[in-house]
């Protein structure tokens, strides 16, 4: 059977000219939808937009040779490069406005219950935690998530247009590194239940106050639906300003936290190396679960989820049962072992981002591991950007949680790190260098058998270069994994 028609129809060519107000030559079904032509999937529609280095207008042929179903333009055809069937076009006046219709469109043709999730730190691990426990409780074909990191302007109507009618969850993550940014995006996706994880001195630098990040935050607010609900972290200082805040779009107010107000009360937990062992109260009961990833911080982002699934409707205790079952993603928290002569050391991928606020978490996580016979605690940390001018003071302030979590060596990398390196005991210096790629060689050549070895750093300061270079450490000494956990780390 041709893999196409084993998809769900989403767009028919009357349906996208409709929602786009477009023109069509001929009748073509996609069975998905995409901006890149680097990833397009045989039945995609492909929508050719103006990107700030590249113009998919360039790309049309390749998409369609690469089996698009269809192509979404705002160019004269005869205007565009390559050979392809003009039968296979949708002509627009606007291809990033038509990328917004069709996600509009898709929300509004479903009855689908919608959340949406953002937050200065644990915005992407708890969508991804929504979506194991919404795809248990509904079956995972019935769950349309925010995949990976598209969480902007065009990645939130790209996840959304990409939603099949009949779907029974929708959970859409929205970004932001500049006020007014989340807005349009809640607006798009009109969520059902509102989740902010966190306020936290993220972006700093481009925010005054902690209170106008909060303020960007709640604008996830604008878009809820009518008797809708705001999900917040009691246990964050911004608590009452965003509750005050949700209470003018008309939402119903629940929080989470270890607080002892809080309407989903963290009441205990076990904290272990690779899981968690945690109770929970809410509306005069208790319940017991196992969590499948570390951390305090995670059990946390876990109430959140916990609410949210009360929020629409679904089955709580399925949810907590299915929590087990949840894993670290690559980047944040992801595990591996890798094997050298004489033994095995851990490695704790934190690379794909991090604040303060992480950092801390990473730490805290880095704390509770055990080193093997004979080994350390290693923290690997890369610069956290976009603080602004309290960047060398939050660097220098990880000292603290560092000792507290009995971390034996630091390495460290970039401008703000070198801060931190400053500060460090001499026992605790494992080496510094000015960027990631120039420390990569000074930690190959340092872990040991039995070292418990965590990466942390942002997006921009490249920390994913060491992990890249620690997994491929155990590729010519027999270990069999290293290849796949080079594979996998990177997406592929």
């Amino acid at each position: 059977m041709n893999p196409v028609l084993q998809k769900p129809v989403l767009w028919t060519a009357a349906d996208a000219a409709a929602a786009t107000r477009g023109r069509v030559r001929s009748e073509w079904i996609a069975t998905g939808v995409s901006i890149d032509s680097r990833s397009v999937a045989p039945g995609d529609l492909f929508i050719a937009i103006q990107g700030p280095t590249h113009d998919g207008h360039a790309f049309v042929a390749d998409a369609i040779a690469a089996g698009a179903a269809a192509a979404v333009i705002s160019r004269p055809a005869e205007t565009l490069d390559g050979t392809y069937d003009l039968q296979k076009l949708l002509l627009v006046s606007d291809t990033m406005t038509a990328l917004e219709d069709l996600g509009r469109a898709a929300r509004a043709r479903t009855s689908a219950r919608i959340a949406g999730v953002t937050g200065s730190v644990g915005k992407t691990s708890t969508k991804e935690a929504l979506k194991l426990v919404l795809g248990v409780i509904a079956g995972a074909d019935n769950v349309t998530a925010t995949q990976g990191n598209l969480n902007n302007h065009w990645g939130l109507p790209l996840s959304l247009a990409r939603m099949p009618i009949d779907t029974a969850f929708g959970v859409f993550e929205m970004g932001m590194n500049h006020p007014g940014e989340i807005s349009p995006l809640s607006r798009m996706c009109r969520p059902h239940a509102a989740v902010i994880t966190t306020v936290a001195e993220t972006h700093s630098a481009f925010f005054k106050f902690l209170a106008d990040i909060a303020d960007a935050k709640a604008e996830i607010f604008d878009g809820v639906e009518p008797g809708g609900v705001a999900i917040l972290n009691r246990d964050n200082p911004m608590y009452a300003h965003l509750a005050s805040a949700a209470r003018r779009q008309d939402c119903r107010i629940v929080s989470f936290g270890a607080d002892e107000d809080a309407d989903w009360r963290l009441l205990d937990i076990n904290l272990h190396a690779d899981c968690s062992e945690v109770r929970v109260g809410f509306r005069g009961t208790q319940l017991d679960f196992s969590l499948g990833v570390p951390g305090r911080h995670m059990a946390l982002n876990i109430l959140a989820v916990l609410a949210a699934v009360d929020a629409l409707d679904a089955d709580v205790a399925v949810a907590a049962e299915a929590l087990a079952g949840m894993r670290s993603i690559a980047g944040r928290g992801e595990r591996h072992d890798v094997r050298l002569p004489g033994g095995t050391f851990k490695l704790i991928d934190e690379s794909y981002n991090a604040s303060p606020t992480s950092m801390r978490a990473a730490v805290e996580v880095l704390g509770n591991a055990e080193p093997d016979a004979g080994g350390r605690r290693v923290a690997v940390l890369g610069d956290m950007l976009e603080l602004g001018q309290q960047a060398e003071k939050l660097h220098v302030s990880m000292l603290g949680p560092l000792r507290d979590a009995g971390v034996d060596l630091v390495f460290t990398a970039g401008q703000y790190m070198a801060a931190l390196w400053d500060a460090l005991p001499a026992n605790m210096r494992g080496g510094h260098a000015c960027t990631a790629e120039k420390l990569v060689p000074i930690v190959s050549a340092a872990v040991a058998p039995g070292d418990v070895v965590m990466v942390k750093g942002s997006l921009g300061s490249r920390t994913r270069q060491i992990v890249d270079a620690l997994l491929t450490l155990g590729d010519d000494n027999g270990n069999d994994s290293g290849a796949e956990q080079k594979r996998v780390a990177n997406g592929g």
